[in-house]
């Protein structure tokens, strides 16, 4: 990729950015408020739905992306895909947003949305492991895709609970999705994580470090299953062994704290659909750090995952589940730091 290339891309990016940050504007004056209660963050009614501009930013770049960057397109099928089921995820997360829906009714568009994407062909079938090699999944790797795409949208959805803390970290780990896909000249992939970044660009500022609007489930909802879908499509990256890793690598905060959150609820006997306040930043909140710290935090992690995903795609295939592992280790020292503040604030007596 040429300078001038690279130039023209952030040119279009910033355009989107700004389309965004407009679009983001104008549901602050819609005001499809958020009203508080006691498992929320912020105590004063808040305009949600921001995340409009993020869906609005990006579907306005994939549609400049499919009729004029052919080389960065994918088959036909699966662009049609990724756009019926994005789409489908931000439709009815809006109404949510607007509706308050139950869980049940919004895990079942997000299983149709990933059917939707899993239909086009976008699955994983292979897994390339060390010292095995390709492990072809057959039919398995229908329904390990489909958890894959459930468990990223909800994990970003359950995370954006503070400001700046889901965006934040979705748009740092696009950023670093889009210079491992440059390198392995994987251009829909490229093209798609910077799209999603100028949208998280256009909104940050109106949610960080004061929220003058939520993303709300549109944005969150839509963040992740995006994030899904290009982990999919980074898994086909030929050259690097293992490669489905990549986007967990970069989503490692987000998907350790909903995965400890779920596990430890389900241990205590505690029903997995009931909205709670129990997530690690949400006890490090309660238990007195600001909202500021906490995300700049999980923006280090996911910045830390980056670092780590580089390195990966330039290590031996033995050392690539260990790169992998490592990035547990910081996530270990902040479920320390966060249930020692707990305790000290009686919050928590685990």
């Amino acid at each position: 990729m040429t300078l001038i290339a690279f130039l023209r891309h952030m040119l279009f990016c910033g355009g989107l950015a700004l389309v965004s940050a407009i679009t983001v504007r104008a549901m602050i004056t819609a005001r499809v408020m958020d009203t508080p209660n006691a498992r929320k963050a912020h105590a004063i009614p808040t305009p949600k739905g921001g995340g409009v501009g993020i869906v609005v930013a990006f579907l306005l770049g994939m549609a400049v992306l499919y009729g004029t960057a052919t080389f960065a397109r994918l088959a036909d099928p699966y662009f049609r895909g990724v756009i019926l089921a994005a789409s489908a995820i931000a439709i009815v997360s809006f109404i949510d947003d607007v509706r308050d829906w139950p869980f049940a009714i919004k895990l079942c568009a997000q299983v149709l949305a990933a059917l939707a994407a899993i239909g086009s062909g976008l699955w994983i079938s292979v897994f390339n492991l060390p010292g095995i090699g390709p492990l072809d999944l057959g039919w398995l790797g229908i329904p390990l895709t489909l958890f894959w795409f459930l468990f990223a949208t909800n994990a970003l959805n359950f995370i954006d609970g503070l400001n700046g803390l889901a965006a934040g970290t979705a748009l740092v780990a696009c950023l670093f999705l889009a210079i491992i896909a440059a390198g392995q000249d994987g251009w829909f992939v490229y093209f798609a994580a910077l799209l999603l970044a100028s949208g998280l660009a256009g909104f940050l500022p109106f949610n960080f470090p004061r929220a003058r609007i939520f993303m709300g489930d549109v944005g969150s909802q839509f963040c992740g299953f995006v994030l899904a879908v290009l982990g999919v499509a980074a898994a086909r990256f030929g050259a690097i062994e293992q490669s489905f890793l990549l986007v967990p690598m970069l989503l490692s905060g987000v998907l350790y704290d909903v995965a400890f959150t779920l596990a430890r609820r389900a241990l205590a006997g505690n029903r997995l659909t009931e909205a709670h306040r129990g997530h690690l930043y949400q006890l490090a909140h309660r238990a007195g750090m600001s909202a500021p710290r906490i995300a700049i935090t999980h923006w280090g992690f996911a910045a830390i995952g980056g670092l780590a995903a580089l390195a990966f795609t330039h290590s031996p295939a033995w050392a690539k589940p260990a790169l992998a592992l490592s990035l547990v280790l910081p996530q270990l020292g902040w479920t320390l730091l966060v249930v020692r503040r707990a305790r000290n604030a009686q919050i928590v007596k685990w």
